[in-house]
């Protein structure tokens, strides 16, 4: 099987798993899916409060040295054990996710457009691009329902943190992408869009 590898990229709560979601609902063949941030660099050798402070935005955070092996074998055909992360302990859990090559596999994280050796691995590249009112308005009820963050909590990591690295980094990557996506627009109409350009390739 020669899968289609298909790279989304841009801000944190721009707007990325909705998008990954819903193109795994309408993609004519099977998906399977891999987030990037499930390889977030284990911190359970840190004491709790020093795994807080911890800069998660930063390339240095993520394992990408793993993720791109994974990935690459994944590319040849074989199947995975990806790492499950547990965001509310800052650790990789003892279990793993299985994932088998399918037809399209999608992967999508906010640093995935910034390493040279990812780009190279993707078919196609997309950013999901929204405006910074719109990614914190989204991202602190996320974190607190989802990541097991208080508000002041999450407040804190977008003002140390996320919005400094993304105009570091991510910000930067969106030139990389084939394909510049409106995190705001109908998650429909923008599944319609990269399907479209997946079809393209053929």
């Amino acid at each position: 099987m020669r899968s289609k590898f298909l790279g989304i990229a841009g801000g944190s709560c721009s707007g990325k798993t909705t998008l990954v979601n819903a193109l795994a609902k309408t993609y004519f063949g099977s998906v399977s899916t891999v987030a990037f941030d499930s390889y977030y660099r284990d911190q359970g050798n840190k004491s709790l409060h020093d795994r807080t402070l911890v800069n998660y935005d930063h390339p240095d955070s993520l394992d990408v040295e793993l993720f791109v092996s994974d990935m690459q074998n994944l590319r040849d055909g074989k199947t995975v054990q990806c790492p499950i992360y547990d965001f509310s302990t800052h650790t990789r859990s003892s279990e793993t996710q299985i994932v088998e090559p399918t037809d399209l596999v999608i992967l999508d994280g906010i640093l995935l457009l910034a390493f040279s050796a990812i780009i190279d691995l993707l078919d196609l590249r997309v950013f999901v691009d929204a405006s910074e009112s719109t990614r914190f308005r989204r991202r602190i009820p996320r974190d607190v329902e989802e990541r097991g963050r208080t508000e002041s909590q999450s407040l804190e990591q977008l003002q140390r943190t996320v919005q400094p690295m993304h105009q570091k980094f991510v910000g930067p990557s969106i030139q990389y992408a084939d394909l510049i996506i409106d995190g705001e627009l109908n998650p429909k109409l923008s599944a319609e869009k990269v399907r479209s350009a997946l079809a393209a390739l053929n």
